[in-house]
């Protein structure tokens, strides 16, 4: 069925959609998608009781509502969903976040920071976890001085749509007196645990473009790569991408398959710090036409 309905397409030579059984125009419309919902709403006065009924708009809303505490009270199913497109809820013992992507209601998830494997993470001699109104999370972990960076992240790819296109962001901020980030390219990748994955480079200090020192081998694989660089994201935060795969669905049912997220600058031997991480980010990427 097409994600592009019109006003036109409900009525058929001389037959209105609206005609059917509420039951059966509510059953067709859950089969759509959220953004299509809302345009058939404008159709007639049937069309619009029942594209806003709860009959459709549970379908709409992500499998695991068990997560959902009884203390998020909504009026409406549609409230519901709402309200999980643009306030993040907290699972798993705050550790990660859930939201919904709100035209497609595709799920979109945050690990914390505390959710990802940092190495020395707990050794307050190369990084520290504080707390700060901006973030999301109880805690945040703040780069201190390493010079051997590595975080990692996995999450079930059943916790994830199925037929969807995801992509993966490090969410984080540097501090005022941040250094050593424009050094080395950091190396990054996203995929399937255990299946063959492409690394990317990325430089974490969003105020540079290049690597300020890099050798001759180095030069050459850094430029034989893909360079990404920070980008705002309208909360007071930075994300980089990490990576895409394509959430096929068919590695859904075991619930065992695992999808990873690395960050690594490992190579570069010099000592950095000034970085806050708030977690990784996985979301739908959905392209403007579809």
């Amino acid at each position: 069925m097409s994600s592009q309905l019109s006003v036109s397409e409900v009525e058929l030579e001389g037959f209105h959609l609206s005609d059917l059984p509420q039951d059966c125009i509510a059953a067709v419309i859950s089969l759509t998608s959220p953004r299509d919902a809302c345009r058939l709403s404008l159709v007639s006065t049937t069309f619009k009781s029942v594209s806003e009924s709860d009959a459709v708009w549970e379908r709409f809303l992500p499998s695991g509502l068990n997560l959902i505490p009884s203390s998020l009270s909504c009026s409406s199913k549609k409230q519901l969903y709402l309200s999980l497109c643009e306030n993040p809820l907290l699972i798993h013992g705050g550790r990660k976040s859930i939201q919904v992507e709100r035209g497609s209601g595709k799920k979109v998830y945050m690990l914390s920071a505390r959710d990802l494997s940092i190495v020395w993470g707990d050794t307050p001699t190369y990084w520290r976890w504080i707390s700060i109104p901006d973030s999301r999370f109880e805690e945040v972990a703040e780069l201190v001085n390493v010079c051997w960076l590595e975080i990692r992240g996995k999450i079930a790819v059943s916790m994830l749509s199925p037929m969807t296109h995801y992509k993966a962001y490090l969410v984080f901020k540097p501090t005022t007196g941040a250094y050593g980030l424009h050094y080395q390219a950091a190396e990054v990748s996203f995929g399937v645990v255990g299946a063959q994955v492409w690394k990317r480079a990325v430089l974490l200090d969003a105020d540079r473009g290049h690597p300020r020192r890099v050798g001759r081998l180095n030069r050459c694989r850094f430029l034989r790569m893909q360079t990404e660089t920070a980008k705002g994201r309208g909360d007071g935060w930075l994300e980089i991408e990490l990576g895409e795969l394509l959430n096929d669905g068919s590695r859904c049912s075991d619930g065992e398959t695992e999808v990873e997220m690395s960050v690594l600058e490992v190579k570069g031997g010099n000592w950095k710090g000034g970085l806050i991480v708030q977690g990784i980010e996985i979301r739908p990427y959905l392209c403007n036409s579809c």
